[in-house]
């Protein structure tokens, strides 16, 4: 039976004295570094925001949950939480050993009791836990290419919850909010999960939703790990805050939830339902494509827009919660207020503006009506993404070795830096290799290593409003995936594929590399001996054959003007 709304739920952390002993003795054990998506994971299974998870998944567990959405006990739990390690560490480990799990910083966070270790099947995991083994799909790529591919399971000894540094008064665990609750007597409460600015729309939702419900209103954004691209977590706070103040503060609160969401939308919902039963609450808003991640290889969403809801429906009883079903708001226009868009009066103007056509509008500079959203966002918005000429991006050129890309990339630097406004670097994959990657071989390992530094150096420039020149031969999708999303964090990414063909790129052999190559001088040689996975989507594409450097770069230019990246 789920426990009541109000009584404390199990947490995996010890006493303070045991903490402080148990950190002594975990100095000497084998130690993992977490990553980022491992730290929100391993909060919530010490604060019980996973509960019943006493720890990361068992093998037995893993495969039940991939298979029927529940534990090998029979309790409903839709998503996988394992801790994926690197073969090496996994090498030296056995069942029944102990490993201290450590922050970034190397604080030891907790320690994992291993029980179980195993190579999971990532394609069945991705068929079944996301709807299908796609690329496209933000959590299946990070399954396949940032994930480890070994799963550790066992029970958690926690010893101190990860430091926040950000909107300390606005994180709660779920006891505390339980706590909260019953001290102002709330008996119900409607939780809002969300991951981008509130606008007008969901104001109104929310106002429905908790009268619909006779509910109080708790707003619970998630600022873990979200879709890549979304707005920064920092920048939607100081959002959420800005409209706090037009709801009635007697019955609404705002807490912060440190999730790494999956974008698994169906069970994404129930996954979400369970984690605010935890939290005391009694109703969830479960919205239209509630955690869809956008659409497929194919350009289909991934989602059917209702089958969240549908998912919820079924298992409503079992999570302890009750779903609230998130109608789709649109202002109409001869009434001057918004309604759900099943009761929009005949006849009368439906006004809408979608996430894509908000972002345009941010990125042109251009009008966001104040019908649509409030004054303070919208400011709020402008100050993190000002229009696109005024920001900073990447023009990121891959091809093979001797297709051209270092000299258009000069040239290209030469004809931004005429321009002025901005401060522009070339991170040529030569001199990168000189002076960033010196150590570094060309294994595919630290091949990887190498871009993914560049990507780090190209996402600070372009933060800070300047332009990075990137031209590293990036032969493999993956990390150039990888790169797209560190940068387009910040700004814009402009990938242009020097597609020059191999004939002429060793007809020119300027440094006689490929020359060595075929002689089986060099090893691994992009090409020839390694393979080159030519980009299927790139902003650009251009080839130098019989075509004159200038004229290439003028292209780019072309190209970032109709961006809007440059002022024409």
């Amino acid at each position: 039976m789920p426990q009541s709304n109000l009584a404390p739920v199990p947490e995996l952390y010890v006493s303070h004295e045991s903490a402080l002993k148990l950190k002594d003795e975990a100095g000497n054990l084998p130690s993992w570094d977490l990553t980022p998506r491992q730290i929100c994971d391993l909060e919530l299974l010490m604060n019980g925001g996973f509960n019943p998870l006493k720890g990361f998944l068992s093998e037995a567990d893993y495969d039940n949950v991939v298979e029927n959405m529940r534990l090998a006990d029979g309790a409903l739990w839709p998503m996988p939480i394992t801790l994926d390690v690197s073969e090496k560490f996994a090498e030296g480990l056995e069942p029944g050993q102990d490993i201290a799990l450590r922050d970034q910083e190397g604080v030891i966070l907790a320690i994992l009791s291993v029980t179980d270790k195993w190579v999971p099947n990532k394609a069945r995991e991705a068929e079944k836990v996301f709807g299908a083994d796609d690329l496209a799909h933000p959590a299946v790529n990070y399954l396949h290419n940032v994930a480890g591919p070994v799963y550790l399971g066992g029970p958690i000894t926690g010893i101190q919850q990860p430091v926040h540094y950000d909107f300390k008064g606005r994180r709660d665990t779920p006891n505390e909010l339980r706590a909260y609750f019953r001290k102002l007597g709330w008996r119900k409460v409607v939780a809002f999960q969300t991951r981008n600015p509130l606008h007008r729309a969901h104001q109104e939702l929310t106002f429905r939703a908790a009268r619909e419900a006779q509910a109080n209103l708790l707003i619970h954004p998630v600022v873990g790990m979200t879709k890549p691209g979304d707005v920064d977590h920092f920048t939607r706070v100081r959002c959420y805050e800005a409209v706090l103040d037009k709801y009635p503060q007697s019955t609404t609160t705002m807490s912060l939830l440190n999730l790494a969401m999956r974008m698994a939308g169906p069970r994404e919902a129930v996954w979400h339902g369970l984690i605010r039963a935890n939290h005391g609450c009694t109703h969830f808003i479960v919205g239209r494509d509630h955690a869809g991640p956008g659409k497929n290889s194919q350009g289909q969403d991934f989602y059917g827009p209702y089958d969240a809801q549908e998912l919820f429906k079924q298992h409503a009883d079992e999570i302890g919660i009750e779903m609230v079903d998130f109608k789709h708001m649109v202002y109409v226009q001869e009434k001057a207020q918004y309604f759900p868009v099943s009761e929009v009066p005949e006849g009368d103007t439906v006004l809408d503006i979608s996430g894509t056509e908000l972002r345009r509008r941010l990125r042109e500079g251009l009008e966001i009506p104040e019908w649509f959203s409030f004054p303070e966002v919208v400011q709020e918005l402008r100050r993190t993404s000002p229009p696109r000429a005024k920001q900073g991006f990447t023009v990121f050129f891959t091809g093979l070795s001797g297709s051209g890309k270092s000299t258009i990339a000069n040239a290209l630097m030469v004809k931004l830096m005429e321009m002025g406004g901005r401060p522009v670097t070339l991170l040529d994959g030569d001199v990168v290799r000189k002076h960033l990657s010196s150590e570094l071989g060309f294994s595919k390992e630290h091949r990887d290593i190498n871009i993914k530094r560049i990507g780090y150096v190209a996402s600070e420039i372009t933060k800070n409003g300047g332009i990075a020149i990137c031209a590293p031969i990036a032969p493999y999708t993956a990390t150039r995936r990888a790169v797209r999303e560190m940068i387009e964090a910040y700004g814009a990414f402009v990938e242009v594929h020097v597609a020059t063909s191999i004939e002429e790129c060793e007809a020119r052999d300027r440094k006689g590399l490929y020359k060595l190559a075929r002689e089986g001088k060099i090893k691994e040689f992009t090409g020839i001996s390694d393979p080159y996975e030519a980009p299927t989507a790139a902003e650009l594409v251009v080839d130098t054959k019989d075509v004159d450097v200038d004229h290439c770069a003028h292209q780019v230019i072309l190209k970032l003007e109709a961006m809007g990246l440059i002022k024409a």
